[in-house]
């Protein structure tokens, strides 16, 4: 035996194989838990990417398009209640204009038939008053009064027979008959029926005859109101205080009482 076969090596002991392929694995597979515990950690942060960018986007875009949709619904409905709204307010209207043509129908028919009768009236009217005229016109030829016979000159019963037939007629300034009179044309178409031709206005007439005072007027005198000459008003005396004239708009032909308004003067032309 050496005499150094018992003093210990400084060397160390070489590494078998296997151990060292027993390392090798458990680094690899160390390797290996790292490189999928890093996979999975990527995959674990990619995920909230997700969910915080993709996701939102998604979202707005389907409520856009729902809030587009539901406001598109809306013009529609309103579009339709604003045509529903505006066929009735036609329908209503071609209802109202048909009540107003077949009123302004009725209107003028009876319109119509009112102008139709008042023109049959008035033509009826004419017709009874020219009959009257004609027939007094002859009864008054050979008449006389009790107040005064007639003069030779001509025929107070015309006269008289001539004013009582246009009783009604109008008053109207300037008119000279068949149906308006002024005063004093009225007084010269009467005196004019037995003969005797008298001015056309008032003033004349006033001074055309005999001047007689009040207390002694007759049938046929003329009474006129106003100054003798600068008369504004005439009429003619028929007997029991009255008189008739073309009095004024408002009154027409009529007869009245002097005792209502008493005249200022009379002449007698016949």
């Amino acid at each position: 035996m050496s005499h150094t076969a018992h003093i210990p090596s400084h060397r160390k002991p070489r590494r078998s194989a296997s151990k060292m392929a027993l390392r090798a694995g458990v680094a690899g597979g160390v390797l290996s838990t790292l490189a999928v515990a890093a996979a999975a950690g990527t995959a674990t942060a990619a995920e909230p990417v997700t969910e915080t960018i993709e996701m939102p986007t998604l979202t707005t875009d389907l409520s856009t398009q729902i809030a587009q949709s539901a406001e598109a619904t809306q013009q529609t409905a309103d579009s339709y209640e604003l045509r529903a709204e505006q066929d009735a307010a036609a329908v209503k209207a071609a209802k109202q204009a048909k009540e107003d043509q077949a009123q302004a129908e009725a209107k003028a028919k009876a319109k119509a038939k009112a102008e139709a009768a008042a023109k049959k009236k008035a033509e009826e009217e004419r017709a009874s008053r020219s009959t009257e005229r004609t027939t007094l016109s002859a009864a008054g030829s050979s008449a006389s009064t009790a107040d005064a016979p007639a003069p030779a000159s001509g025929s107070v019963g015309s006269v008289i027979g001539f004013l009582k037939a246009q009783l009604g007629d109008a008053y109207v300034m300037g008119a000279s008959g068949p149906n308006a009179w002024d005063c004093s044309s009225l007084v010269q178409a009467a005196f004019k029926q037995a003969g005797v031709d008298l001015p056309r206005v008032s003033q004349d007439q006033s001074v055309a005859g005999t001047p007689v005072s009040l207390s002694n007027v007759q049938v046929g005198d003329i009474l006129y109101w106003g100054g003798a000459g600068s008369a504004y008003h005439v009429g003619v005396y028929i007997g029991n205080g009255q008189y008739l004239d073309a009095a004024n708009p408002g009154k027409g032909v009529v007869i009245q009482d002097l005792s209502g308004y008493p005249a200022d003067g009379a002449v007698r032309v016949l």
